[in-house]
C-alpha cells in the first residue's frame, strides 16, 4: 500500500453461493472505494473481465470511444468478444 497500490487474495469456494456473494461484494466495494478516492480499481493489469463493470465509471465517455474503436476495428465482433467490451 506505500506505492498507492494494494492487492488481495480472496479465498472463496467458487461452487458456494453464500461465499461467492460475499467475494463480489469486497470487490465491489473495495473497487468503489479505489474510485471514490480518484484511484483506478485496475492497477497494472487492466480492467479485465472480473472488473468490466467499472468500466463505465472509471473511465467515464471514454468508455463509448473504446468501443467505437473496437466495433471499427473488429465490426465483426470475432476478436475476443464480450471480453472486456461488451459491444451492442
Amino acid at each position: 500500500v506505500g506505492d498507492g497500490n494494494f492487492h488481495v487474495a480472496l479465498c472463496f469456494d467458487p461452487v458456494e453461493p453464500v461465499q461467492m456473494k460475499k467475494a463480489e461484494d469486497v470487490v465491489e466495494r473495495l473497487a468503489l472505494r479505489a474510485l471514490a478516492m480518484e484511484g483506478t480499481c485496475t492497477g497494472e493489469h487492466g480492467i479485465g473481465q472480473g472488473k468490466r463493470r467499472f468500466m463505465r465509471l472509471e473511465h467515464g465517455a471514454a468508455a463509448d470511444l473504446m468501443i467505437a474503436i473496437k466495433t471499427a476495428i473488429d465490426p465483426d465482433n470475432i476478436m475476443n468478444p464480450a471480453k472486456v467490451l461488451a459491444l451492442p
